[in-house]
C-alpha cells in the first residue's frame, strides 16, 4: 500500500477525452489481479496511461489506504469513479478485489461521463492473459 495517491480532477485531463472516439486498452490480462495497467488512446493523440485498481484487495496486505477505499466507494455509490494519480499514471480506483469484463466496462463508462463524453464514444480492449508470458 502506498500513500502517494493524488486525486485527479477530470477537468484537468486532455480535452480529446471528451470529444474523440476513445479506446481503453488493457496492457495485461484481467486475471492478473487487483491492478490492470492500460492506456487511453484516440486517433491523432498520444496515448494516456490509465490503470485500474481494485481498492478492496487486502491479502497479503492492503493495496489501498482506508481513505482511498472510502473515496472510491463513495464515488461509486454516486455513479462516479474516483480518479487518482499513482506515480505518473492516472488510475481508476474501483471497489472490489479483481476485475471482470462488466466491471471494466462500468468503470470506463463512468470515466467517459466524468469528462463529459457519451459512453458510446468509448470502447474497451481486454486481454485474457499476459503479453509476453508463456503458458505453463
Amino acid at each position: 500500500m502506498t500513500d502517494d495517491e493524488t486525486a485527479v480532477d477530470p477537468f484537468d485531463l486532455p480535452d480529446w477525452l471528451g470529444i474523440a472516439d476513445v479506446t481503453w486498452s488493457a496492457r495485461a490480462g484481467l486475471r492478473t489481479g487487483y491492478a490492470v495497467p492500460g492506456e487511453l488512446a484516440a486517433d491523432g493523440q498520444d496515448p494516456l496511461p490509465c490503470d485500474l485498481l481494485a481498492v478492496d484487495e487486502a491479502y497479503p496486505a492492503p493495496v489501498a489506504s482506508d481513505r482511498l477505499r472510502r473515496l472510491a466507494h463513495q464515488a461509486w455509490r454516486h455513479g462516479e469513479v474516483h480518479l487518482i494519480e499513482r506515480g505518473d499514471r492516472m488510475t481508476l480506483a474501483v471497489p472490489g478485489t479483481s476485475f471482470s469484463a462488466d466491471l471494466v466496462l462500468d468503470a470506463v463508462g463512468r470515466l467517459a461521463r466524468a469528462v463529459g463524453a457519451s459512453a458510446e464514444r468509448y470502447s474497451v480492449r481486454l486481454r485474457i492473459g499476459d503479453v509476453g508470458r508463456t503458458p505453463r
